[in-house]
């Protein structure tokens, strides 16, 4: 569930508050899988955004579930984690976008024009899905199933499965 610390800079004042014996305020990272992260003030655990103010101290030092990180999700959280839906009034982890899945119930986290995804990656099927849980992919594993997860039926007679 951790990565490593590749660290990326984030746009805004600096981060380092050590100078004044205070702990650096939150800082990206990138995950193993490659998503956006929440690095942990011990430099060397990177958690997935979506685990940030989730109930569940992952951080070494439970920073991850800090209070004033938690107080008013997600106005209180670091712009890098958070990424918004169609509708203004809806967000998502910023580490749900372009994941395959419709998070934010209208696609708009995997199609364009609110987000610019890479094309389907090599274990899914590019179509127009008839489930709502995804939109413009499914998962190869749904090929062949005999069961219609395409609008044009390509998952049973042109996808070459799993």
């Amino acid at each position: 569930r951790q990565g490593t610390c590749a660290e990326f800079s984030v746009p805004g004042p600096s981060p380092w508050r050590h100078e004044q014996g205070l702990p650096p305020g939150p800082q990206a990272c990138a995950t193993l899988a490659n998503r956006t992260g929440f690095l942990c003030h011990d430099r060397r655990s990177c958690i997935p955004a979506s685990g940030v103010c989730d109930g569940t101290r992952t951080c070494p030092h439970g920073e991850d579930e800090e209070e004033g990180l938690c107080r008013d999700v997600p106005h209180s959280l670091p712009s890098f984690l958070v990424a918004h839906c169609g509708d203004p009034a809806s967000w998502i982890y910023s580490d749900q976008k372009c994941d395959g899945t419709n998070n934010c119930g209208d696609c708009s986290d995997e199609l364009s024009p609110v987000t610019v995804c890479a094309p389907c990656g090599p274990g899914w099927w590019h179509c127009s899905s008839t489930v709502f849980k995804y939109c413009d992919c499914i998962p190869r594993s749904l090929c062949r199933d005999r069961v219609q997860h395409c609008s044009d039926w390509s998952d049973e007679y042109a996808c070459p499965g799993p």
